[in-house]
């Protein structure tokens, strides 16, 4: 029973990882495609209303999207954070703990730091570029 409790939890833990590859990627994609959409937008010398109302879409759409997206990943490190609380407690009541070094449990909320800062900065520019663009 113990065996499939534990393949179960790195069963959710894969399924975590993979879910957050997801977040990151879709956010990573969008915000460079919004940055191309955004910034041959606003570089137009003399835009219309319609360029003037895609530009506001795409700048809500991104806003909308990475918040979704971080969003995501805060849930994928609360639920890795109690999945390895688990496993590690598995372990500990097995004493076989000394085989995992706990460390990695903060390397991986690390990683979740890292990760929303790329689609923040890559968020940022998506924002900043075309409306630099458009008002200088």
């Amino acid at each position: 029973m113990l065996e499939r409790l534990h393949e179960h939890v790195i069963s959710e833990l894969n399924q975590s990882s993979r879910t957050d590859t997801i977040f990151v990627v879709v956010a990573v994609v969008f915000n460079l495609i919004a940055l191309g959409i955004n910034s041959a937008i606003a570089s137009n010398d003399f835009p219309s209303t319609s360029e003037d109302i895609v530009l506001a879409a795409f700048i809500v759409m991104t806003v909308l999207v990475n918040t979704i997206a971080i969003l995501g990943l805060y849930v994928g490190r609360l639920t890795r954070t109690k999945l390895l609380a688990g496993l590690v407690a598995m372990y500990q009541d097995n004493q076989i703990d000394k085989y995992y070094d706990q460390s990695l449990v903060l390397n991986y909320g690390r990683r979740y730091v890292l990760f929303g800062a790329i689609i923040l900065v890559l968020a940022l520019t998506a924002l900043v570029v075309p409306l630099t663009l458009r008002v200088l």
